[in-house]
């Protein structure tokens, strides 16, 4: 009997990875999506005649629980959030709702309908926001920095509480920055690459971006999906930091980027403040030992090859 595998947030970059990924392996995949009056299947059209789409909302217990009746899931990955860090000072409230308190709607509904069913949550590096040490591990200390990181941190713990308190295999991956050509244009690194291909084509002039100096631990959202999966193979639930260990900065991107197609960045990048956030996250660097002791994971695409790959994906897509 194939397994069956319910996920939430299937139309984002992660969903879509994964969604191939456990196709690839032969399970059923039923994907949560919330009904509105535009359909945005873009990331999965490629896979829509192999997927089953439920209609629910993280907001609606009840849908939540019909679709864990419908998918009969062995395993449920809980990737829908309200995930964009400058939304969540806009919208606080309405991040802690989605990204916050309906983890624990989720695991409610899990418990109630699958208690069998093993489950992963999205768990963020913007939970450590202010870091107390560097590289940070699963034993680093949170101190978040935006609404966002905090809404997640109430995620990691109420996961956390639900393996504690009720024996459930509920995992969390505390995932690194991890992009790829699916990014949304709103994330930085898909600005980047986006802007390079339209001023390459020259439909653009110039690129405003907020702090240039600041660094992540970028790695590849394919490489980020199969980490997940590994969570849910093992005997024991637990959480892991996914990262790449290496660190560069928002100006390294642009200068990979633009020089990709023959640019100097220099020309083109302008620092804007309209772009910097209230509070700044300095320097996020991961530290995966865990994930490959335990897990075997490693990444497989490094930095610059990630750069590229966005960058040749946006040419294309100007191309047509």
């Amino acid at each position: 009997m194939a397994r069956k595998a319910l996920i939430t947030g299937i139309t984002g970059q992660d969903g879509s990875y994964l969604a191939e990924l456990l196709l690839s392996k032969g399970y059923e995949v039923v994907g949560v999506v919330r009904r509105s009056s535009t359909d945005h299947y873009e990331r999965i059209d490629h896979l829509m005649d192999r997927v089953t789409i439920a209609d629910a909302d993280l907001l609606d217990p009840s849908s939540l629980m019909a679709a864990l009746e419908q998918s009969e899931a062995d395993e449920v990955y809980n990737l829908a959030a309200q995930s964009y860090v400058p939304t969540s000072f806009a919208q606080p409230v309405l991040t802690a709702e989605f990204t916050a308190v309906s983890v624990a709607r989720l695991l409610e509904a899990v418990k109630a309908v699958r208690p069998g069913a093993r489950f992963y949550q999205a768990s963020s590096s913007e939970m450590f926001g202010k870091v107390t040490q560097s590289p940070q591990d699963e034993r680093t200390t949170f101190h978040p920095r935006s609404p966002y990181g905090v809404a997640k941190v109430y995620g990691h713990w109420i996961t956390v509480n639900y393996r504690e308190a009720y024996g459930m295999h509920a995992s969390s991956g505390i995932l690194f920055n991890h992009e790829s050509p699916r990014r949304g244009l709103q994330f930085v690194t898909r600005k980047i690459t986006h802007a390079v291909a339209r001023i390459r084509k020259g439909l653009q002039k110039e690129l405003l971006l907020g702090n240039l100096d600041a660094r992540r631990d970028w790695g590849y959202a394919g490489d980020y999906v199969h980490a997940m999966w590994l969570m849910l193979q093992q005997d024991q639930p637990d959480d892991f930091v996914i990262a790449t260990g290496e660190t560069h900065s928002v100006r390294e991107f642009c200068e990979i980027a633009f020089s990709h197609v023959d640019l100097d960045y220099r020309k083109y990048v302008k620092s804007d403040p309209r772009f910097l956030r209230p509070a700044e996250v300095d320097l996020l660097l991961g530290d995966a030992s865990k994930a490959r002791r335990v897990l075997g994971w490693k990444p497989s695409v490094d930095f610059p090859g990630l750069v590229r790959m966005m960058t040749d994906a946006d040419m294309a897509a100007l191309d047509g």
